[in-house]
C-alpha cells in the first residue's frame, strides 16, 4: 500500500540562545536549561512525533508543546500553523542539533495518509519504534518502548482504535477523547514493535472500511 502522504510544513523556527530567568520560570525550566527552540507547524500530530525525536538525537527536554484549537486553516497568523513546540538545552548547539532532527523527521519520515486518496479526509497511523523522553513521559512508559500513534476523525477514531487494540498484543497508554483541538480523535497504544505496527494496519484498515461504507 502506498498511502497519499500529507506532509506538514514548518512555518517558523527560532532560537533563543540565552532565555531570561522570568521567562524560564515559566516554563519550569531545569538549571541546565539555557537556551530554547521554539518551532510552529502546519499538523499537530506530526509535530509532536518530531519533537519527540529531537530529544533522542540531542540533549534537550520538551518543554511546551500545544495544539491550537481549529488548525491550521484558522491559524492566528501566517506563522502560527496547527502547533508550538518549545526544546531546552544548555547551549545553542544542542539546540540547533534539536531542531534538526526535527526538521528531518517532517521532512521525510512522518505524515499524515489521505483516506482512500481523499485529502479532505485523513488520519495518522505512526509506529514509533522507540519513543523518546517527551512521548515516553506522555504515554507513561520506559524511553524506548515502542509505541502506535493513531489519530483520526472522530467516529473512526473510535472505531480504529477499538480494531487496534483487537488486532495486537498492545495496550491503549493514552486516550485522545474527541474532539481535540484540532476536531481529531485517538490514542498512544505501546507494546513490541510488531504489535505496534499490526495495530498501526488495523487501525488504518478499519477507518479505510467506515470511508467505504459510512452507514452501517
Amino acid at each position: 500500500m502506498n498511502p497519499r502522504k500529507i506532509m506538514a510544513d514548518i512555518l517558523a523556527m527560532q532560537v533563543i540562545p540565552r532565555v531570561n530567568d522570568e521567562l524560564a520560570a515559566q516554563f519550569n525550566l531545569k538549571s541546565s536549561h539555557k537556551s530554547l527552540g521554539i518551532v510552529t507547524l502546519t499538523i499537530d500530530d506530526v509535530g509532536y512525533v518530531a519533537f519527540d525525536e529531537a530529544t533522542k538525537k540531542a540533549d534537550v527536554d520538551v518543554v511546551y508543546a500545544k495544539s491550537f484549537y481549529a488548525g491550521a486553516a484558522h491559524a492566528s497568523g501566517p506563522l502560527s500553523g496547527e502547533v508550538i513546540g518549545i526544546i531546552a538545552g544548555s547551549s545553542p548547539d544542542e539546540i540547533r542539533s534539536g531542531l534538526d532532527a526535527i526538521q528531518q523527521k517532517i521532512q521525510f519520515d512522518t505524515y499524515f495518509e489521505a483516506i482512500l486518496d481523499n485529502d479532505s479526509h485523513a488520519l495518522f497511523a505512526h509506529t514509533v519504534a522507540s519513543c523518546g523522553t517527551y512521548l515516553a513521559e506522555l504515554a507513561e512508559v520506559e524511553v524506548g518502548t515502542a509505541l502506535a500513534y493513531l489519530i483520526a476523525p472522530p467516529l473512526e477514531a473510535v472505531v480504529g482504535l477499538d480494531a487496534a487494540l483487537k488486532a495486537a498484543e498492545v495496550e491503549l497508554k493514552v486516550f485522545f477523547g474527541p474532539p481535540s483541538e484540532t476536531n481529531f480523535g485517538g490514542g498512544l497504544l505501546s507494546g513490541s514493535q510488531s504489535a505496534c505496527q499490526a495495530a498501526t494496519e488495523a487501525f488504518r484498515e478499519a477507518i479505510e472500511n467506515i470511508a467505504r461504507n459510512p452507514v452501517n
